[in-house]
């Protein structure tokens, strides 16, 4: 049965204005990890996702979690990529969405991934191709804590945000073709490792959780319109209290 939506009373009520946003991360100068952060965090305020993540490829196929909205996420992103299958990979590979309305009834599909899933409060699961003709880019996955499948207009909301972030990413790599596709996704990554540090900075300086963390550094770079990276590395270098 379809999900009931629990929308965030914090988060924006008008999915125009994400998509106002995310047309900026059309912009050649705008990071990726910014684009990466403002598609997750919409996902899980535009659909009954309880969690997000965000995996994209290198030059070689090869793919790498970029962004999530928790720690959760990411570790069961990484988990997956480590032991290859699960609604990600699949999706990615196929270039189609794959649902899942009851992971735990998948465990014969992914016998490794379905368990694993489950046992972190992960229920259900909803991946979006990033794909454009012949390019597949990556994909995004949507989580849930309750078995069920996703209304049409929430499922439309999904693969909008997943075309739209597909664009994006097609126009970064179209404007920088004369840069390495493998140092693009490696600053990406050098950026995410960046964003980590300064998690756990704040984490300990505050004495909050990591995600909690991690919401502070959002809010923050949102509201003096920095990107991320760069919040984090004036934290990471003691430039920046929060």
């Amino acid at each position: 049965m379809p999900f009931d939506v629990i929308r965030d009373p914090h988060s924006p009520n008008d999915l125009t204005a994400v998509f106002r946003r995310l047309a900026d991360a059309l912009d050649p100068d705008y990071d990726v990890i910014d684009t990466v952060d403002l598609l997750v965090d919409a996902a899980t305020h535009f659909t009954p996702a309880v969690d997000a993540g965000i995996v994209l490829a290198d030059a070689g196929g090869q793919l790498h979690v970029l962004g999530s909205t928790s720690e959760r996420a990411s570790d069961v992103e990484e988990a997956e990529l480590g032991i290859e299958q699960g609604p990600c990979l699949d999706s990615f590979r196929s270039g189609r969405v794959v649902e899942t309305p009851d992971l735990q009834a998948s465990a014969d599909r992914w016998p490794e991934f379905a368990p694993l899933a489950v046992r972190r409060g992960l229920r259900a699961g909803y991946a979006v191709p990033l794909s454009l003709r012949d390019q597949h880019l990556g994909a995004l996955n949507l989580f849930f804590d309750r078995v069920g499948v996703l209304t049409d207009q929430d499922a439309a909301v999904a693969q909008a945000l997943g075309e739209f972030a597909t664009i994006g990413l097609v126009q970064h790599r179209t404007l920088r073709a004369h840069a390495d596709r493998t140092a693009q996704l490696q600053h990406a990554l050098d950026s995410r490792i960046v964003i980590e540090q300064a998690k756990g900075a704040l984490s300990f300086q505050r004495s909050v959780t990591t995600d909690d963390a991690f919401t502070i550094l959002r809010r923050h770079a949102r509201s003096v319109g920095g990107r991320l990276h760069d919040v984090a590395q004036q934290i990471v270098d003691r430039r920046l209290t929060l």
